[in-house]
């Protein structure tokens, strides 16, 4: 095991950020680690990385207790937080070289993993430029650079793709990937669920500083209500139909925008046949007709709920 957290709680005066969390991240995965803002994310991160202290609890980090002076172990652990922490007044190769030194001493090793890291984050052409002059996908991929020159082998990334167009953002996650292929185990978090359900091997969602539900993407879904929704495109339905619709078995909402239905189902079998039926035998002209089977996205807000967070 690379990763292992027991039974932690940290608590800030009457709050409760952790509440005997335990997880566990194996060596080779990507494990996704979700949950709504203030659920206790960045502050397990933390905890994990000895950056602040907690009330209870252990952690082990590549089978070894973590603690403030592990240098040993950090030396193996790349870490990427949500904030971009560079600095303005080196350019791209300074910075890569400033952070990879902090674990790398011998100058020829580091310049060749500076030059390695540059090119893997695609900034070649940017060496020299300072991270005023970047833009905010250039800079995330310099983020990220820092953080794992050194070749990590444990690598945690908190939000490394907020605020970043869709290119930076499918760049990014190409990389992590790659890095995933080269040995690196990681650890992710993000606020964009198509990107964990794309890319992690085991999930878990937590909430209020707790564990509530930890699996693959498969087994996740598993655990909710919600079936598939069904999308037809029909040529006249009224709202005598649509209500009959809505009536049939397993089906629990049915929206009409133009010429599109939207159908949502409970778990059930052969709901778009019985869908089929219907509209058969309601005489209604139809043309597309497809089903899409419930995303992380509907198993995150069925679980965690759907009201706003601060």
């Amino acid at each position: 095991m690379i990763l292992e957290a027991n039974n932690l709680v940290k608590r800030y005066g009457d709050l409760v950020a952790l509440d005997h969390l335990s997880l566990e991240v194996k060596k080779g995965e990507i494990f996704g680690l979700l949950g709504p803002n203030g659920s206790g994310k960045t502050t397990a991160i933390n905890c994990i990385l000895s950056l602040i202290k907690y009330d209870k609890g252990d952690i082990h980090v590549f089978g070894r207790p973590m603690a403030p002076d592990a240098y040993d172990l950090k030396k193996d652990i790349g870490v990427v937080m949500q904030d971009v922490a560079v600095f303005n007044e080196l350019t791209v190769y300074e910075n890569v070289d400033y952070f990879c030194g902090l674990y790398v001493p011998d100058k020829q090793t580091r310049k060749q993993l500076v030059e390695e890291a540059i090119d893997f984050v695609g900034l070649s052409d940017y060496r020299k430029f300072y991270p005023k002059k970047l833009s905010g996908g250039l800079l995330r991929r310099l983020n990220i650079a820092c953080g794992i020159a050194h070749k990590p082998k444990l690598i945690i990334l908190d939000e490394p793709t907020v605020a970043v167009d869709p290119q930076s953002r499918n760049r990014i996650l190409e990389g992590i990937v790659a890095l995933n292929r080269q040995g690196a185990t990681i650890v992710y978090t993000s606020h964009y669920m198509e990107e964990v359900e794309k890319i992690c091997s085991r999930i878990m969602i937590i909430d209020k500083g707790r564990s509530i539900a930890e699996g693959t993407k498969d087994d996740l879904k598993k655990m909710i209500s919600l079936g598939e929704k069904i999308t037809v495109e029909v040529f006249g339905i009224s709202e005598e139909q649509l209500e009959k619709l809505e009536n049939l078995p397993h089906i629990s909402t049915v929206t009409c925008e133009g010429n599109l239905v939207e159908i949502r189902s409970h778990k059930s079998k052969n709901n778009l046949e019985k869908v089929l039926e219907f509209i058969k035998s309601e005489n209604i002209s139809f043309g597309r007709i497809y089903s899409e089977l419930p995303t992380l996205n509907d198993v995150f807000l069925e679980i965690t709920g759907k009201e706003l967070r601060d």
